[in-house]
């Protein structure tokens, strides 16, 4: 008998951790991906499949952004429609995105078992949209995957080890597999004139810091003041931010403040492996800085990978350009990396644990 696999996805992030994930549940199971749209730019979406040769979606939901209630709203009502057709044995999800909670919503009412992948992270910042979903998630999953041990001990303080399991992290998975082939085909480094060069690479896509001009403007006023060369790609998100005065007139002058389109998941590998150090406010980015051994300046007050802190190779600034400015010019790791996030064999050990309590 073949099983079903219903695999919901929306999001950047999500395409990355599904590329080793659906190699593995091929091997024991159909697998259908459903794509809400939630990022639906080429750079943001198409051009993950195309990289990574992630299988089509079979179904495109094509929900696009809006407030979180009606995109999620959206989104659970397409997810419903196609899980009521298609009766799957099983529904996965990935994160913490509206995606996530629609997909884990449609699947539970439909009482379709359900695993969440990157279970267990706790930001304990509850105005981020992400921590919401993350914590219901995790209460209304049948399986927890967990990434870590830290997350395997946040959900057993919450009450949850039962249906809890320590996987290791798919994102790892994906960082070793496709870091040879970047490195083949990617040739970004050498067509933003880098080669040789030490630069700095910059992400900023929450809503904190893109939504506010004050606080975005913060980050450009420290990252302008870099002895080093700044590579930019911009999230969609702040196209609008960056139309504001103040900001504008701090971008015409910031000449070293490279600012260039999304980037695919080879081409941001090699922006990563080559940076002397990174800047973010990304979940993602951070575990990747820390993959590749480079140091990372995480542009928020907090984070849910404390592995990476605790290391010595993420050093949490926020907004305050103080910190920033401080970080750029001072904050290096001082001791080896430790190994957090598993093997490499995340995924296969997730196709693994499922094939187990399907058939049980």
């Amino acid at each position: 008998m073949t099983y079903t696999i219903a695999t919901i996805i929306g999001a950047r992030p999500q395409f990355i951790k599904e590329a080793p994930v659906a190699l593995a549940l091929r091997e024991n199971f159909k697998e259908i991906i459903i794509h809400t749209g939630q990022h639906y730019d080429r750079n943001m979406s198409r051009v993950f499949f195309e990289d990574m040769a992630i299988p089509e979606p079979d179904y495109n939901l094509n929900i696009g952004s809006g407030l979180h209630g009606e995109q999620t709203g959206r989104m659970l009502a397409g997810i419903e429609e196609v899980l009521i057709k298609e009766k799957p044995d099983y529904v996965l999800v990935y994160g913490d995105t509206n995606s996530t909670i629609a997909g884990a919503l449609a699947a539970v009412k439909l009482q379709i078992p359900v695993g969440h992948i990157e279970a267990g992270l706790r930001s304990f910042n509850r105005s981020m949209p992400e921590e919401i979903n993350r914590i219901a998630t995790d209460r209304i999953a049948d399986h927890l995957f967990c990434p870590t041990e830290h997350a395997v001990s946040l959900l057993s303080k919450e009450g949850m080890t039962k249906n809890a399991f320590l996987t290791g992290d798919v994102m790892y998975d994906a960082c070793l597999h496709f870091l040879p082939l970047s490195e083949q085909k990617s040739n970004i480094v050498q067509s933003l004139v880098l080669t040789g060069k030490e630069y700095l690479l910059l992400t900023i896509h929450r809503p904190s810091n893109t939504d506010n001009p004050e606080t975005f403007l913060s980050i450009l006023k420290a990252v302008a003041e870099s002895p080093w060369p700044v590579v930019f790609p911009r999230h969609p998100r702040t196209k609008n931010v960056m139309k504001n005065p103040e900001i504008r007139d701090i971008l015409s002058k910031a000449k070293h403040l490279k600012i260039i389109e999304p980037v695919g998941f080879l081409d941001m590998l090699q922006l990563e492996n080559h940076a002397l150090k990174i800047l973010t406010d990304s979940g993602g980015v951070q575990k990747e800085a820390f993959f590749l051994g480079k140091p990372c300046i995480t542009l928020r007050t907090e984070t849910e990978w404390v592995e990476t802190v605790e290391a010595g190779y993420n050093v949490i600034t926020g907004a305050d350009p103080e910190k920033i400015v401080q970080a750029i010019h001072t904050f290096y790791p001082k001791h080896e990396r430790e190994q957090y996030y598993g093997d490499g064999q995340a995924a296969r050990n997730i196709s693994e644990q499922i094939k187990k309590v399907i058939i049980s």
